[in-house]
């Protein structure tokens, strides 16, 4: 099973669009892709889903301890021939100014995978030749065996790149991408659209993956992947939940990390999907999880399921363990305004949620709890990230300290996160691989509440 990174000196170099389009290649090829996105995006690993017919995963080094990232990198590599590594931001930025942490290039040490590297040579010809030897020479640690130029203009032009190249080393030039104004993938405020959200981008996947057959040495680049095995020490999971979990999945709500529901799966706990627009009530279940969304583009639908909101809200009086983020915290709370019209949600939190025009919170970030939740025991650690447009107006008292890092030292503090009886919502996003207590509290919870209610 062999593994090769795709990177980018900077952000907007075409990173995903390539990495797509080398994908479908590759599974036009009959080669079996499972893919991955280095950082905590959720919207890129749909791309990928699209493109690959299989499911994604996030390795996040935030989030997830190293051991963590090589477990679940090893078990998702099963039965596949090649594991292409989709990275984040340019290869050497982390987290705050470190390089060594949160970086593709950290995470190429990680998981020992060599690194393609993706350059906008769009507006550029010698100068070329400085900015890839910075690159090979920043971290000579690295494994860095590829080249591939995008947005070039001429075959004069990609002579040109190619010869100044050549000049300071002898990578190897996988090949280019000719200037295209109609393969970028749709975007909204967080970023690309939802690859299911826009139709078109089926057919635009199958064009980069035309043009990626016809400009990229493919040979080449399966020849620079290597295999290599990572040794980790195997989760130890000794108890097994008979309850359900309900997880909203829908158009509104999907922000979900694959793995996260793989560690209740693990325990036992049976997950049931259910929809907020076309189900009037609750599947049976013994515990709730709302991810996060975009509930702002369709507060009006959301609201016209009187019937499911209530049956959420007794859910919640009864004691049900509920878990929502970011657009689940906007779902659980009184109204969305949406251009000054307010739509009535759930109303367990007395509150309102308003977009804004610019991004509110953006990161990562630390919670300590203030009180025991379904999630956590007070004082516990949470570590996730937030990003968001929209703020909840409310006059609750919070559960959660949060916290932004640099250097170690808290740079920056606010509060967070509201707990009502045994529902919990914040607009933190978090991963339950990374820490197993936070699992096997919401597990133990719910598994109270089903002794309670049989």
């Amino acid at each position: 099973m062999k593994k090769i990174i795709i990177a980018g000196t900077s952000s907007g170099v075409g990173k995903t669009t390539i990495t797509c389009g080398i994908m479908r290649a590759l599974r036009d090829m009959s080669i079996k892709v499972v893919p991955f996105k280095i950082g905590a995006d959720y919207i890129d690993t749909t791309y990928h889903c699209l493109a690959t017919d299989n499911t994604s995963t996030n390795l996040d080094e935030f989030m997830l301890n190293k051991n963590t990232i090589k477990r679940i990198f090893m078990q998702n590599m099963k039965s596949n021939d090649i594991a292409i590594i989709e990275g984040v931001m340019g290869l050497f930025d982390g987290y705050q100014d470190r390089d060594d942490y949160c970086s593709t290039a950290s995470m190429s040490k990680i998981l020992d995978s060599p690194i393609i590297l993706i350059i906008d040579a769009g507006k550029m010809a010698t100068s070329i030749a400085p900015i890839i030897k910075g690159f090979l020479e920043y971290d000579k640690k690295l494994n860095i065996v590829g080249i591939i130029l995008n947005n070039v203009s001429t075959d004069s032009h990609y002579n040109i790149l190619k010869n100044s190249i050549k000049k300071i080393s002898n990578i190897k030039i996988l090949g280019r991408i000719p200037k295209q104004k109609d393969i970028n993938l749709s975007s909204r405020h967080l970023g690309l659209k939802l690859a299911t959200e826009d139709a078109e981008n089926e057919e635009k996947l199958k064009k980069i993956s035309q043009i990626v057959k016809e400009h990229i040495d493919l040979q080449s680049l399966l020849d620079l992947s290597i295999s290599s095995d990572l040794s980790y020490i195997p989760d130890n999971i000794n108890k097994n939940y008979d309850i359900t979990l309900a997880v909203a999945m829908d158009k509104a709500f999907n922000f979900y990390y694959k793995n996260s529901i793989e560690e209740f799966e693990k325990r036992g706990v049976k997950i049931v999907k259910f929809n907020t627009f076309t189900d009037n009530k609750l599947p049976k279940c013994d515990g709730i999880y709302i991810g996060g969304g975009y509930p702002e583009l369709y507060a009006r639908e959301l609201s016209k399921n009187k019937s499911l909101i209530q049956d959420i809200k007794e859910k919640s009086e009864k004691n049900m363990p509920i878990y929502a983020e970011c657009g689940g915290l906007m779902y659980l709370g009184g109204h969305i305004e949406i251009e000054n019209i307010s739509y009535e949600m759930t109303g367990i939190f007395d509150g309102i949620s308003k977009m804004t025009p610019k991004l509110q919170r953006f990161g990562y970030c630390i919670a300590k709890s203030l009180y025991d939740t379904p999630l956590t025991k007070k004082e516990d650690i949470l570590k996730g990230h937030e990003f968001h447009h929209s703020i909840f107006e409310t006059n609750l008292d919070t559960a959660f300290e949060m916290e932004k890092e640099l250097y170690d030292k808290s740079v920056k503090k606010w509060n967070g996160g509201y707990l009502y009886k045994n529902t919990l919502a914040s607009y933190l996003h978090i991963h339950f691989a990374s820490n197993p207590n936070i699992t096997n509290n919401f597990c133990q919870n719910m598994l109270n509440y089903k002794l309670l209610n049989p």
